[in-house]
C-alpha cells in the first residue's frame, strides 16, 4: 500500500517549495518582532540586574522571602486546582451519567444545567458564586479553608464538571454498540452494563481530553487574582511581589515559566498514564495461559479432552 494519505494529496514540488518560503518568512518575522521587543525592553532597563535580582541571586536580601511567598502561592494554586479537578471527575460523571440513562423527561434539567454552565465563561461562574454564596448568607465558613478558596473551587467545579460530563458522554457514544448489547444479552442492567463495560472504556478513550481539562482548571484558579478573589493564588503572590519590588515583568515572567513547569509536567504524567493504561489493557498473556493453550491446541483444541 502506498504511504500516500487518502485525506489529501502529496504536496508536490512546488507547494513543498512555497511552503518552505513561507516558513523561513514567518520565521524571520518572528525573529525580528522578538528583537524589537528586546530592544525595547533593554532600552528602558529591564534586563537591569537590579530588577532580576531578588528572583536569580540568592544573595539578594529579598531572595528567599520571594520564593517562599511564590511557594506558598504555588501551593494554593495547587490546593485549589486538585479540589476543583477532583470535584470536577465526581460532578461530571454523575452529570455524564445522568444525561445518557435518564428518561426524555428526566433528562431535560440535566441538560439545561450542562448547557447553562457550559455556556457561561468561567470567569462569571466564579464571580456568581462568589456574590450569590455572599449574598445569601451560605454558611460557607463551616468549611476548612478559607472562604475565597470555595468560591473559586465551586465555580470551577461548576463549569468544568458539565464540559467533563459531556467528555465522558462523547467517550461512551463512541464505542460499538456491541459493548452494551452484549452485557445486556448476558442479563446485566443498565446500571452494571454503564458501570462495568462502558464507563472504563470511556475512561480510557477519552483520557487525553479529560488530562487537556483538568489543565485548564489549574491555569483558570490565576482568576482568582484577576477578580481579586481574595485567595493568595500563584499569580496573586506574584502581583503583590511585583507591587513591592516595582519589576511586574520580571515578577510575572517568573510566575508564567513556573506555570508552564506545572502544566507541562501534568501533560507528561497524562502521557505516561495514557501509556501504562494501553499497556495494561493489551498486555500478552502470562506465560502460564500460553502453556495451557498450546496444549490445547496440540491435543486437538477444545474437542481433545
Amino acid at each position: 500500500m502506498s504511504d500516500q494519505s487518502v485525506l489529501y494529496d502529496v504536496p508536490g514540488p512546488r507547494a513543498v517549495r512555497r511552503q518552505r518560503i513561507g516558513t523561513a518568512a514567518a520565521l524571520v518575522l518572528i525573529a525580528g518582532l522578538v528583537a524589537v521587543a528586546i530592544q525595547r525592553l533593554a532600552s528602558r532597563g529591564q534586563f537591569d540586574s537590579d530588577l532580576w535580582s531578588p528572583w536569580v541571586n540568592p544573595s539578594d536580601d529579598s531572595f528567599a522571602q520571594v520564593w517562599e511567598l511564590v511557594g506558598r502561592g504555588a501551593l494554593n494554586t495547587i490546593l485549589a486546582a486538585a479540589m476543583a479537578i477532583t470535584l470536577s471527575l465526581l460532578v461530571g460523571v454523575v452529570l455524564g451519567v445522568a444525561r445518557m440513562m435518564s428518561g426524555r423527561m428526566g433528562r431535560i434539567p440535566v441538560v439545561g444545567f450542562i448547557e447553562l454552565f457550559r455556556g457561561l465563561p468561567v470567569v462569571i461562574t466564579i464571580v456568581f458564586v462568589w456574590r450569590a454564596m455572599a449574598e445569601l448568607d451560605v454558611p460557607i465558613d463551616v468549611l476548612p479553608g478559607e472562604p475565597a478558596l470555595w468560591y473559586l473551587v465551586i465555580g470551577l467545579t461548576l463549569y468544568n464538571s458539565v464540559i467533563v460530563a459531556e467528555i465522558l458522554r462523547a467517550g461512551v457514544a463512541s464505542l460499538p454498540r456491541g459493548q452494551g448489547e452484549a452485557g445486556r444479552a448476558i442479563g446485566m442492567t443498565e446500571g452494571q452494563v454503564m458501570r462495568s463495560i462502558l464507563l472504563p472504556q470511556a475512561f480510557r478513550t477519552m483520557l487525553p481530553a479529560l488530562i487537556s481539562q483538568l489543565v485548564v482548571v489549574l491555569k483558570d484558579t490565576s482568576l482568582a487574582a484577576v477578580i481579586g478573589l481574595g485567595y493568595f493564588e500563584l499569580l496573586r503572590r506574584g502581583n503583590q511581589i511585583s507591587q513591592v519590588l516595582d519589576n511586574p515583568i520580571q515578577s510575572l515572567f517568573i510566575v508564567g515559566a513556573i506555570f508552564v513547569v506545572i502544566n507541562y509536567g501534568l501533560s507528561r504524567l497524562a502521557v505516561y498514564v495514557e501509556r501504562r493504561m494501553s499497556t495494561s489493557s493489551y498486555s500478552d498473556p502470562s506465560p502460564e495461559v500460553g502453556e495451557v493453550t498450546l496444549g490445547a491446541q496440540a491435543h486437538g483444541g477444545a474437542g481433545g479432552v
